[in-house]
């Protein structure tokens, strides 16, 4: 099974603009496309692989027939034949809602679905952009619920200002919010649970008001300051730079100006390489692929060795 890529799933939002379309080349006929999404098996949104012999065929499909060569042994004894994860390109040019994502066992006993934990890295950010991301300082569930009845929910959240290479790990019941101007990549797990709690009153294109889950949030919101989110990573060139190792996912920082081969062989995971820079052929015992910013592969578990063909990439390296 030789490196996939997979047909882009566009998605419209109020808040998108057309950078994936004019940094990335994603084929989008609109103004307003927040979100490409990657790799997905949310149900309605089954990634489709583009290049090769198993063109047209869905992920979904690949992992039904060959769960352990395509996943892993492990990753299939933990999740079943479900893909684990979810990677998207993120472009704001507006402020998104303001939003929390539930854990696990909220998850599953209101919506059936795991929780949502992800990690954004900055791949561009206009001058002044920032993030919403956490409480300026420990409050109570009823100074919260009092913010939203007087409107000043704004003043209780902690905003910081990005540039390109900010990391940041976003684990489930943290507020946040992408700012106006950033263009992100995203990894998370294979959830599409949020819950909205402001939306800065604006109206979609009919005039109405987006749904906001604000009884909902009141029990899955982490209601303490933590600085727990900026993730201090080394960006040392030619090496595998450690960013974020959580249950869900764990993700390597490759910023490479010559080739690198990597013995796989025990991995036991697929290896999914985000491209944030530059450009990269990439290659298995079976094919190779040719990965420019802003796209996306996916590399079977039974990869026994992965060369990267470079002389400048910068690559998120996901494995489970």
């Amino acid at each position: 099974m030789y490196p996939l890529k997979f047909k882009p799933i566009l998605k419209e939002r109020l808040w998108g603009g057309k950078k994936l379309k004019e940094v990335f080349g994603k084929a989008s006929i609109s103004e307003t496309t927040g979100e490409s999404w990657e790799l997905s098996t949310v149900q309605g949104d089954i990634s489709v692989i583009a290049n090769g012999d198993l063109a047209d065929n869905s992920l979904q499909e690949l992992i039904e027939k060959y769960p352990n060569e395509l996943l892993g042994k492990s990753v299939v004894d933990r999740f079943g034949k479900e893909f684990p994860i979810l990677i998207k390109f993120i472009d704001a040019k507006q402020d998104l809602s303001i939003q929390l994502h539930p854990n696990d066992q909220l998850a599953k006993e209101r919506h059936n679905s795991f929780g949502k934990t992800e990690m954004w890295y900055i791949m561009d950010a206009d001058p002044g952009a920032e993030l919403i991301v956490g409480f300026n300082k420990d409050v109570t569930k009823s100074e919260y619920a009092k913010s939203l009845e007087s409107d000043s929910l704004l003043d209780l959240l902690n905003y910081e200002k990005v540039k390109e290479g900010d990391t940041f790990f976003i684990n489930t019941g943290k507020i946040h919010a992408i700012g106006a101007g950033v263009l992100l990549a995203e990894i998370q797990q294979t959830s599409d649970v949020t819950y909205r709690v402001f939306d800065f009153n604006r109206r979609d294109k009919d005039g109405n008001l987006r749904e906001l889950h604000t009884d909902l949030a009141l029990d899955a919101i982490d209601y303490k300051k933590k600085d727990d989110f900026k993730v201090d990573y080394s960006k040392e060139s030619n090496a595998i730079n450690s960013m974020v190792q959580c249950p869900y996912f764990k993700t390597n920082f490759l910023n490479l100006t010559q080739s690198m081969v990597q013995d796989t062989l025990k991995r036991d995971s697929f290896t999914i390489f985000m491209c944030v820079d530059g450009e990269a052929k990439i290659e298995n015992d079976f094919g190779q692929v040719i990965v420019n910013k802003g796209e996306t592969t996916l590399l079977p578990a039974s990869s026994k060795k992965i060369k990267i063909n470079t002389t400048g990439v910068k690559l998120l390296e996901v494995t489970i």
